[in-house]
Formats: C-alpha cells, sequence, structure tokens
C-alpha cells in the first residue's frame, strides 16, 4: 500500500511526471501494478505524487525503452545496472559522422539561459545555411543533442522547455515568409500528431521541408484525435497525411492508432509517419510509409510525384 504524504517540491504529482519523463499516465499505472515501480506516494488527497529518485529512474527507463529494451525486462533493475546498460547502448552504436556544422555552442547557450542569444544564433545559422540545410544540418542533430541532455539530467525540463519555444520561433518565421504554393499545389499535406504525443518540433521540420519543395502544407499542430485526422484530411482533400512521433508514446498505442487511422482515411490519402519511434520501424505497416529521418522527405516526395503522374 502506498504511504500518504504531504504535497512536497521533491513530489511530483502524475501529470508533471508524464511530461518529465515522456511516459503515458496509463504505462506509470500498468508498471505500478505489474512490476511494482513506480510505488507513488499519496498526498493529502489521496493523489499520487512521485519523489525525485523515482523520476530519475522513469527518465533512464524510458531512454533504454526507446533503445529497443523491454520494459518487462529493465524496470525492476537497480539504478547502477540501468546505467551500465546505457552505457552499453551507447557504446554498440555506430560513431555518429562529423557533423558538418558545430551545434553543441546552442546547448552552452542554452545551459547559460541565454535565450536572446540562442534564438540570434538560430536565425543567422538559417540565413546562412539556407533553410532545408538548416534543418537537416542543425536542427536535426541539434534536437538529438538536447534529448539527451534532457535525459541524461544534464539540461532540466525548463531549458528543453525554452530550446522547443525558440525553435519553433524560428521555424514557423520561416515558413511564413516562404511564397505560398496555392491551393492547387500538389501534393496537398496534412500535418499533425495523435492525441498522446504532445512534440511538434518534427512536423514543423517537416512542414518547412515540403513547403519548400511546393507542397501545400496544412498543419493542425499536436494532439489530434484520431478522427479529426480523418475528417480534416477529407475536408482538405489531403494526398498525404504525415504524422510525426517522438517515441513518447506507448509502441503499442503507435501500432495500433496507425492501423486504426490507415483504415478510416481515404484509400487514395498516403500516410507517412516520421520519427524515430522503434515502433515504427521493427516491422512494416500495410499502408504506411515509415519515414525514419528528416532527410528522406526530399526523396519520398519525388517518390510520391512520380507515382502520382497520370
Amino acid at each position: 500500500m502506498t504511504d500518504r504524504v504531504h504535497t512536497s517540491p521533491n513530489h511530483l504529482g502524475i501529470a508533471a511526471v508524464e511530461r518529465d519523463t515522456g511516459l503515458s499516465k496509463d504505462t506509470l499505472r500498468v508498471w505500478e501494478r505489474r512490476y511494482g515501480f513506480p510505488a507513488p506516494l499519496r498526498d493529502a488527497s489521496g493523489e499520487r505524487t512521485y519523489p525525485d529518485e523515482q523520476v530519475e529512474k522513469l527518465r533512464l527507463l524510458r531512454r533504454l525503452i526507446d533503445q529497443g529494451e523491454r520494459p518487462g525486462r529493465i524496470v525492476a533493475l537497480p539504478m547502477p545496472e540501468l546505467r551500465s546498460l546505457l552505457d552499453e547502448s551507447a557504446g554498440r552504436q555506430p560513431r555518429a559522422p562529423a557533423r558538418p556544422h558545430p551545434v553543441e555552442p546552442f546547448v552552452e547557450m542554452l545551459r547559460a539561459h541565454d535565450v536572446v542569444g540562442l534564438r540570434r544564433q538560430l536565425r543567422h545559422s538559417r540565413e546562412r545555411l539556407g533553410l532545408a540545410r538548416f534543418v537537416t544540418e542543425v536542427v536535426a542533430p541539434l534536437n538529438t543533442l538536447v534529448g539527451e541532455g534532457w535525459m541524461r539530467g544534464q539540461l532540466q525540463v525548463f531549458q528543453e522547455h525554452l530550446y522547443t519555444e525558440s525553435l519553433q520561433v524560428v521555424l514557423r518565421d520561416a515558413i511564413a515568409g516562404i511564397p505560398a504554393s496555392g491551393d492547387a499545389a500538389r501534393p496537398r499535406v496534412l500535418l499533425t500528431t495523435l492525441p498522446a504525443e504532445p512534440h511538434g518540433l518534427g512536423l514543423l521540420m517537416a512542414e518547412a521541408l515540403l513547403a519548400l519543395e511546393g507542397a501545400h502544407c496544412v498543419s493542425l499542430g499536436v494532439g489530434t484525435p484520431l478522427w479529426d485526422i480523418v475528417l480534416a484530411a477529407r475536408a482538405q482533400r489531403s494526398d498525404i497525411v504525415a504524422l510525426s512521433f517522438s517515441g513518447y508514446m506507448n509502441p503499442t498505442q503507435t501500432v495500433d492508432s496507425l492501423k486504426e487511422l490507415r483504415a478510416k482515411l481515404p484509400e487514395q490519402a498516403a500516410l507517412w509517419a516520421g520519427g524515430a519511434a522503434p515502433a515504427l520501424h521493427r516491422r512494416p505497416l500495410p499502408g504506411v510509409r515509415p519515414i525514419a529521418s528528416i532527410g528522406e522527405i526530399h526523396a519520398e516526395l519525388l517518390a510520391w510525384r512520380h507515382a502520382a503522374r497520370p
């Protein structure tokens, strides 16, 4: 039985833990029941609260699951073993190629809380490289670096949020400056995420590259209910429905939602699922085109246009 405690700055409620770790409330409750962890306390109102040490462990678990580990194998492991697993996993991954443009200075500005400087340098990089190269050569590796810093506790949640907001400002400003392609432009692309996926940077990155290629893009933002995606695709006469996944969603939920969406969408509408979430790449889903990296969008768009030729 969980203990009853008063609310403390060192304890987070379940909604805050969901935002902090990327693990859904349902997942937290299932693990609690199935594995005995997390083991939340209770506040004066009887609501679950999670001590800092449990939140730290949940972050590590999320990172390992993103890399393909099974919850049943690792949830009960102590922190030292989880850290060793994470180090081993990092050692097994191929060494990343040298980045054409160093992105570490952006992270240093983030650590120094220099939001004005961060936005100024992001804009300068975008103007110097052009939007397409900025997205693929700066934003993509920078997202990875910031995500790794957050998961390892080297960046605080508020710093990750400051980064996200800063990059959204820079990307939206750039997208607004792309000449409109007109309603008749093809393909017509609807961009969004499913309700359990709150991260929208992938959408903005994809929208930027698609708009540069002359696609007509309509973004619904994040967290759109599945049936509303279907209604919007019909209303917008969408040729492609593009969803972004960050690994935040439960893998089973990801696969089931994509299957249901594919069955409900018009047959002629292509369904793209972008992101590095492992569930997208473990096995093919009929009628779903997985896009592992933002750099694949150009080739995928060429393939779509070739197939769509009369």
